[in-house]
């Protein structure tokens, strides 16, 4: 029995070593992996970023040398106070910085690298490799930092920085201290602009010394460079746009009709892109994200969401025609508004009874209240003339994101019969209860690209292409979605006279005084009413002012949409800055200085203070037009001149 029991026992140790033998050589050694073995160090080598130019080949982002300070905590050998104070000061940090710094490298891994001080300058790399031998533990890893060569687009070009741990869990890609695209083009395109990391493999011993390229180095890989990439801005405009926009919030977007191209992007203010760049970056964004009152870092032209005003006018033409309501010769009477109910819809002076094409060039309220109810009381239930009218409405990209190539966008809204439904109750609510959107306010909000895009959809007569800001990848080809033109659901026929109208708002209408001798402009102006909460209070603040327009008339090169905030009516500050970007597209030089000089003159940052002053806000209107000093308006001049002459 002792015998058997014996045997039994080896033959059990036996099969034990076996499976274990088994596991290690067949199932295990199948999943070995080269970045899991704690013997062999991983070094990694980055690429070139790819580099950014205009649609006109100006560069626009290049690549800066950066040093990096690599620790493995593992290795590092505990420092004596003199050396420790040495090495503290060649890094410009505390030695209480040191340790919190190590400590939290020992939590990522002991055993991987990772930044211990990162982006170095070259004159700060060039002091501490000489010493770096006295630290074990520690290495200089080399990588590229962005170069901005310009001072403008900052919300175009976005910036690069280090990712975060959620970014690492969902890109395995990414290790600690790498860097990725946060904003705008960078982000956009991070996997085009980045390239691909390369990696050294290198064998230690059991002391931990480095003893060469882990099987000669079969398994290394070299970097690949990132791609160029060539964007549709226009920085020449991109430029005269920002300084348009100075000492003013808001936001412009042009774009292309023939193409979707975007080729200025503007938000004001903004911030020179240079400042997110190297070992200040994290203090300056700090200081831009807490900037609440001007929002720098808030794309205006992307996400901020605005009543379009009486630009919104020209769909609501389009749409009556389209459903046959209104003919262009039908007039409506106007006296000073629009009465329902016990209630009126004010309006301006000016000639009546009115027709289509008055209605726009003079921007009658009463006349689109009258088309927008006619639209809406088409069908046997105000449920279903909604439902048609907002399916019109987004097909010229309203009310949802355009599904464009920009890193940042908030979708606008636009409502139906479900919208109304849940506020007021299923089937008790009328077209009154909605009148307000024949004349873009009401329940209707909208970005400057959507609106900017709706200038383009009509420019075309019909049909637009998905505004994007990619024009070039190296050896890539641009995505069939951005060449393929999208219609809306008004046929071509009935563009015309609604065209016609806008032309007329140039010359006798509400933008007469914005002609541009020898340029076939047309366009809308808009006044959005503008209501903050003040003490708990609602309260009206100065109108926001809105143009849109293209030009010229027939094939139009250009469309673009201005929003300048408590800018007060539509002809002051946005129809000025419409016309005069323009004219610098299409020219390349501007003959009104007279406009040029009244936007770069004035400022609106007395308006802006209002609420944080006490101030007086006045009734509906800008009380005040408050000029910026002479040495301000003369170096203003000074920068447009530069613009010009590049």
């Amino acid at each position: 029995m002792r015998k058997l029991l014996l045997l039994i026992s080896a033959i059990l140790v036996g099969l034990v070593f076996i499976a274990r033998l088994f596991y290690l050589q067949v199932y295990s050694g199948s999943t070995y992996d080269l970045f899991e073995d704690s013997a062999i160090l991983k070094e990694y080598t980055y690429p070139k970023r790819g580099y950014v130019y205009d649609r006109n080949g100006k560069l626009l982002v290049a690549n800066q040398p950066s040093y990096d300070v690599m620790v493995i905590p593992r290795e590092v050998k505990p420092l004596d106070s003199t050396d420790l104070h040495e090495f503290c000061k060649l890094l410009n940090i505390t030695p209480e910085a040191y340790q919190r710094k190590l400590t939290r490298a020992t939590n990522y891994s002991p055993r991987l690298p990772s930044p211990f001080v990162p982006q170095l300058s070259k004159s700060d790399y060039a002091v501490l490799q000489e010493k770096m031998r006295k630290y074990e533990g520690f290495y200089i890893q080399k990588r590229s930092l962005r170069s901005y060569q310009t001072t403008i687009g900052a919300n175009v070009l976005g910036d690069i920085g280090e990712v975060n741990r959620s970014i690492i869990r969902k890109q395995p890609y990414y290790k600690l201290g790498d860097l990725i695209g946060k904003q705008g083009v960078e982000k956009t395109y991070e996997t085009t602009l980045r390239g691909v990391k390369g990696i050294k493999f290198i064998q230690k011993d059991r002391f931990n010394k480095n003893i060469g390229p882990y099987k000669n180095g079969v398994f290394d890989t070299l970097p690949k460079p990132g791609k160029d990439i060539t964007i549709t801005i226009d920085s020449q405009l991109q430029a005269y746009g920002e300084l348009l926009m100075k000492n003013k919030r808001g936001g412009i977007v042009a774009i292309e009709p023939g193409s979707g191209e975007i080729l200025a992007m503007v938000s004001g203010p903004s911030y020179n892109p240079n400042l997110l760049v190297g070992r200040n970056r994290s203090k300056n964004f700090t200081k831009l994200y807490r900037d609440s009152i001007a929002k720098p870092l808030f794309d205006r032209g992307l996400q901020a969401m605005y009543p379009p005003g009486s630009p919104f006018k020209t769909l609501n033409a389009l749409i009556a025609l389209q459903e046959n309501v209104v003919s262009t010769a039908d007039r409506f009477t106007c006296n000073m508004g629009y009465r329902y109910g016990n209630r009126i819809m004010g309006c301006h002076a000016h000639k009546s009874p009115v027709n289509m094409n008055i209605g726009i060039y003079e921007s009658c309220n009463a006349y689109f209240a009258n088309v927008y109810r006619r639209i809406i009381d088409k069908y046997d239930s105000p449920a279903k003339g909604m439902d048609i009218w907002s399916n019109h409405i987004k097909s010229f990209g309203l009310g949802d994101f355009l599904g464009n190539d920009l890193s940042v966008g908030q979708p606008g809204k636009v409502p139906s019969a479900e919208t109304y439904n849940r506020g007021y109750g299923k089937n008790k609510w009328y077209t009154t209860f909605t009148i307000s959107n024949a004349i873009g306010q009401g329940e209707v909000l909208a970005t400057p690209i959507q609106l900017a895009n709706m200038a383009a959809a009509i420019g075309n007569r019909g049909y637009y292409y998905t505004p994007h800001i990619i024009k070039h990848i190296e050896e890539d080809t641009i995505p069939a979605a951005y060449t393929t033109p999208k219609y809306t659901t008004i046929e071509k026929k009935h563009f015309d006279p609604v065209v016609q109208g806008m032309f007329d708002v140039y010359n006798k209408g509400t933008a007469k005084m914005l002609q541009v001798k020898g340029i076939e402009i047309c366009g809308k102006t808009g006044t959005a009413e503008n209501f903050a909460i003040i003490d708990s209070v609602k309260t009206q603040l100065t109108d926001h002012s809105i143009f849109v327009a293209f030009a010229p008339k027939d094939n139009p090169k250009i469309a673009i949409a201005v929003f300048v905030e408590n800018g007060y009516f539509g002809s002051r500050f946005a129809g000025r800055m419409a016309s005069l970007m323009i004219e610098q597209y299409i020219r390349g030089e501007i003959t009104r200085p007279d406009m040029e000089n009244f936007v770069l003159r004035y400022s609106l940052e007395h308006e802006y203070e209002k609420p944080y002053s006490n101030a007086p806000f006045g009734i509906n209107r800008q009380t005040t037009l408050e000029p910026i000093d002479e040495d301000e308006f003369q170096e203003s001049l000074r920068i447009k001149a530069e613009i010009t002459k590049s």
